[in-house]
């Protein structure tokens, strides 16, 4: 009896210490394969920048020219012959386009991060500004090739509240350490809702039910980061009631995020209400790690002219417009351009 009891005491003991030891391994091994993977990959994008950067120094702008097409071409063939695939034409344009975009510094820290697919990606967008939106929500969301391609479809940039602002400060914002954690990177100024049916006549309380019903949409499009928290959270001020459509949690921006639902245009007596939403949840909401918290006001159509003169933007208060429809990209340009324009408008008449 004993002797049967000691035997599966000890089976026991070993079966925990194989288990403790099998953790610890693949651990181990799963960490250094990730190190060689990220390794690996960075040695093959420094490795096609070279080359590019080397054919560019060599043949410089006739590689763009008939001549230096013919040069390249006949490269190709030769490097095909001896390394194998890898060294196509189409290649070797690929890593002359990508050296002549990315300085050798800039390359060699987003390497760590960004695969070569990425940098072919992302040499194909023609404006620098916009390009450095798409590279450094990239790096720091770890979105893979087909994330960022989507994002593009669906015109990410354009939509996001920092396209609004002047060249200066949008390359301001892009080029900070974690430009994850400012609101006008992270929100959008429109927001596509065309999957919650909406269609003709509705209410403000039909679109925050449509929302709800379709919540893991809706924080799909307002983008990465959004945790849902509650719906009409009542809040109370001198014994008057309040009710906030929507309340989120932002991970990346660290602070709670205020959303009202509004049909038609945005009015200034909008700003007001959000403020004393914004000042109630910093008061008995906000925990001490949090920042303060942000208002969204999504208003079925837009009034860029106000929103700039109330000079929103400097607030924690965020205008967007949501759309039951998807319209033309066309559209998108240009409300786009029109909101520059305000910008820069208002800017000079402040100077």
């Amino acid at each position: 009896m004993y002797i049967k009891v000691e035997t599966s005491i000890i089976q026991n003991n070993i079966s925990d210490e194989v288990n403790a030891l099998f953790t610890s391994i693949k651990k181990m091994v799963d960490n250094s394969r990730q190190t060689i993977a990220v390794t690996i990959n960075s040695a093959m994008c420094l490795l096609n920048y070279s080359i590019g950067k080397h054919i560019s120094d060599v043949i410089g702008y006739k590689s763009y020219e008939n001549y230096g097409q013919s040069i390249l071409a006949t490269l190709s063939q030769k490097l095909t012959a001896e390394y194998g695939r890898g060294f196509t034409y189409s290649a070797l344009t690929r890593m002359v386009k990508v050296a002549s975009i990315f300085d050798q510094e800039m390359f060699a820290t987003l390497s760590q991060t960004l695969s070569w697919s990425h940098f072919i990606e992302l040499a194909t967008i023609e404006d620098s500004t916009k390009r450095l939106y798409y590279q450094q929500l990239a790096v720091h969301n770890h979105w893979s090739l087909r994330e960022l391609r989507r994002r593009q479809d669906a015109m990410d940039f354009e939509r996001s509240l920092v396209a609004t602002k002047s060249e200066d400060d949008i390359i301001a914002a892009l080029s900070s350490q974690n430009p994850t954690s400012n609101p006008d990177v992270m929100l959008k100024s429109s927001y596509i809702v065309d999957f919650l049916g909406l269609r003709g006549l509705y209410s403000e309380k039909d679109l925050e039910t449509a929302i709800i019903a379709q919540l893991e949409r809706f924080i799909l499009e307002l983008g990465n980061g959004f945790a849902f928290l509650e719906r009409q959270k009542r809040i109370s001020v001198d014994g008057t009631d309040y009710y906030i459509d929507l309340l989120f949690y932002h991970r990346k921006l660290n602070r709670l995020i205020a959303i009202d639902l509004k049909l038609g245009k945005f009015k200034p007596e909008y700003k007001g209400q959000m403020e004393l939403y914004l000042k109630y949840l910093q008061r008995y909401d906000m925990q001490p790690h949090e920042n303060t918290p942000i208002g969204l006001l999504l208003c079925s159509e837009g009034n860029t002219e106000h929103i700039e003169l109330m000079m929103l933007g400097e607030d924690n208060i965020k205008v967007a417009q949501y759309l039951t429809e998807l319209p033309e990209k066309k559209w998108f340009a240009d409300k786009l351009t029109r909101s520059i324009e305000i910008a820069h408008s208002l800017k000079d008449t402040l100077k």
